[in-house]
Parts: C-alpha cells; structure tokens; sequence
C-alpha cells in the first residue's frame, strides 16, 4: 500500500473525485472542517493554524495537507458549510410562510432569534465578513450567502423589498448579538413593516 502525507494505508476514495479520504477513517475530512469552525471560534481566523486544528478533530497533522491544498482551501470548505447551514434554515422560513404577512413575521422572528441565534453563529459570520472584506477570493460565499437569502424573500416581496430586507436582517441580527442591553423586538416588527409598507 502506497505511502501518502498521511501515513501508510491512506487510498482515494475513488466515488468522490478530488476528495480523498482514509478507507479505515471515511469522515476524517468533514471532521477537520467541523474542527476548524470550532477553532475559528475560539481562536478567530487569524488564530487557526494547522496544528491547532488537527489537534481539535483528532487527527494527525499529516492528515491536513494530505485532504486539503492549503488554509485557503480549509477555510473556504469550512465558512461554505456554515453558510450554507444558516441559509437553509432561512430557506425553510420564507417556504412555511404562505403570504407576505407571514413572510413579514417570519422575518422578525429570523432577527430576533433564528439567525445568528448563537455566540457561534455571530463570531462566524463575524469571521467570514472580514476575511471576505480582506480576501477577494472568499466574497463569492458571501455573494451567493446574499443570493440565496434574496431569492427566499423573493418568493413574498419585490426584488427592491427583498434586497432592503436582506439588509437589515444582516443589519440587525449583528446588532443583537453585539449589543449589551436588552434588544427591544418591537424596533425589529416597526423596522420590516416600514419596510414592506414601502414596497406596497
């Protein structure tokens, strides 16, 4: 058996092209991107290293170069995960709601308590914003983050509503989770109802 970065034993799994994995440890590749969402909360992107994640998911520090190319790689794999987690929650918001009144509701109620509704949630998307602010190359996860979440309020508002609304559950939820006083949800119900007011 070939050796490989990772030690003796370790073959492509050949039904998943581009990703290899270990035959004796199938999901140590999702368990290295979990681990380094978790160390991205601890430690930020600035603090995740290798090392440090290998030593969260429990694998040999070979086992990073070997499933991925690099941090970038790692990092656009792991934010891709966490976005695509809370935009799926979002999805299943707007689809449940029958009309635009309780499409309207259901976008209070995202603010107030299903979007970003973890410190986890918050410092990653945190987390995310700023490598994108900084790195080009990971703004297509934040551009197609905003899409989706357009596209889901597309379903009760019109294109210009739904891009206002975008904004200000981004807006708002970071406030929430950032904010040291009590968070009055009556400014988050006068706020989308001004809002869709607008766009009647």
């Amino acid at each position: 058996m070939p050796e490989t970065a990772d030690g003796p034993g370790t073959t492509e799994d050949p039904a998943a092209p581009g990703r290899r994995t270990r035959r004796n440890d199938p999901e140590r590749r999702d368990r290295i991107i979990d681990a380094c969402l978790d160390v991205i909360v601890e430690r930020g992107v600035a603090g995740a290293s290798h090392r440090k994640i290998a030593e969260a998911a429990g694998v040999p520090l070979g086992s990073m170069t070997y499933h991925f190319d690099g941090m970038n790689e790692l990092l656009r794999e792991a934010f891709h995960r966490f976005a695509l987690g809370v935009s799926d929650r979002f999805e299943r918001r707007m689809a449940e709601a029958a009309d635009a009144q309780e499409a309207a509701a259901a976008v209070v109620a995202l603010v107030t308590g299903d979007v970003l509704a973890t410190r986890r949630d918050l410092v990653l998307t945190s987390e995310l914003y700023t490598l994108a602010a900084r790195e080009p190359e990971f703004r297509d996860l934040t551009n197609r983050w905003m899409a989706r979440s357009r596209a889901a309020l597309g379903r009760h508002f019109d294109p210009v509503t739904a891009i206002m609304l975008d904004a200000l559950i981004e807006g708002l939820t970071l406030h929430r989770g950032l904010d040291t006083d009590p968070y009055d949800a009556a400014v988050v119900v006068e706020a989308v109802e001004r809002i869709v007011r607008s766009g009647d």
